[in-house]
């Protein structure tokens, strides 16, 4: 997995590169491929205006998916020249992951920043692979996919209410 990593968040809670490659490659549903994404971190401003541009909600909100969509070349030449560039990468897309509110939402849910972290990379990566939860059916498949995922780095499924003490 091949993170291209832009900050821009003043957060001090940032995970690190390494941590956001295994995080990315563990969400891969494609076996052996080299996948390359872009991983922004942003504080409240940029994912407010990001969120009410592309999705007309006037609010931060913690992640945004971007999906690459390969553009349609009417010139041969240009098309091979873009795939050639490209090699055996397959570039999924951008994530826009708000800092401040990953940090605000951990405390919110009592659970480790880290935690949340990869829950919103692991996320965000199933999202720029066409996964989606907008109905039941497809949040049932996405939602048991992350839980399965986060399980084998033994983090809760965060779909699951925590039972108070």
């Amino acid at each position: 997995m091949i993170i291209d990593l832009q900050i821009a968040s003043e957060s001090k809670q940032l995970p690190t590169l390494a941590q956001l490659e295994q995080w990315a490659q563990l969400a891969l549903q494609v076996p052996d491929a080299v996948a390359e994404i872009t991983i922004r971190m942003v504080d409240d401003v940029e994912s407010h205006e990001l969120n009410l541009q592309y999705r007309g909600k006037d609010k931060p909100t913690n992640v945004l998916s971007f999906p690459f969509q390969q553009p349609d070349f009417d010139d041969p030449e240009l098309a091979a020249e873009m795939a050639a560039e490209l090699g055996d990468v397959s570039y999924l897309g951008d994530l826009v992951v708000n800092a401040q509110l990953v940090v605000q939402e951990a405390a919110q849910q009592h659970k480790p920043v880290e935690h949340h972290w990869a829950h919103l990379v692991i996320h965000g990566t199933l999202h720029l692979q066409g996964f989606d939860h907008i109905k039941d059916d497809e949040a049932y498949v996405m939602e048991t996919l992350e839980s399965q995922l986060l399980a084998t780095l033994n983090i809760a499924n965060p779909y699951v209410a925590k039972e108070s003490d």
